[in-house]
């Protein structure tokens, strides 16, 4: 678009307006309905009225698709999250063997349940490290000695409460883990 000393403009990615003092190159001076001048890209503007009659025809079209692109309200995408799953724990770590190992032929009870514990362990420290809030151990139902393990090993830590997790979901065999973040240092 050709801007001439005398036409009114608008600044498109601004509330503001004015008339055209000086041009040179790209570079167009405007002088604002408040008395300054400023300066802006050619790219920056768009004709409102032209010093000419034949302009002012010519680029009404495009000068009110410009206008309305303008003032129109862009609508922000947000995705809302529910409330049923803003509170569903965001790891899960399956502690039956069967996922730990590929082959438990020829292990002992205790070769198990300390491949359990060590494998609790590392999750609980990397959600530490990572600054995850809530994980689920599931580690099934059985005669309770892997779910007695556990608690020990979470009670070790300070900023770490576990509790019962949710029964519809997972039965008798899982615990919650909730890790606080900002544990009291007294």
């Amino acid at each position: 678009m050709k801007f001439e000393i005398g036409d009114t403009v608008d600044v498109l990615d601004d509330v503001l307006s004015g008339i055209v003092t000086f041009i040179k190159g790209d570079v167009i001076t405007i002088e604002t309905d408040e008395g300054f001048d400023l300066d802006f890209n050619a790219t920056e503007l768009v004709k409102t009225k032209s010093s000419t009659l034949k302009d002012n025809v010519f680029d009404s079209a495009s000068l009110s698709d410009v206008l309305s692109e303008k003032t129109e309200k862009k609508r922000r995408t947000t995705t809302k999250v529910k409330a049923k799953e803003r509170y569903q724990p965001t790891m899960e770590v399956d502690l039956h063997l069967h996922h730990l190992v590929d082959n438990e032929r020829g292990m002992t009870s205790y070769d198990k349940l300390s491949i359990q514990l060590d494998t609790a362990r590392q999750q609980l420290e990397f959600a530490i490290r990572k600054r995850i809030q809530k994980i689920v151990f599931i580690h099934g139902v059985g005669e309770g000695v892997l779910k007695m393990e556990l608690e020990t090993l979470f009670s070790r830590y300070d900023n770490v409460k576990y509790y019962e997790a949710d029964y519809k979901k997972y039965g008798l065999g899982a615990t919650e883990v909730y890790i606080l973040q900002n544990p009291n240092t007294n």
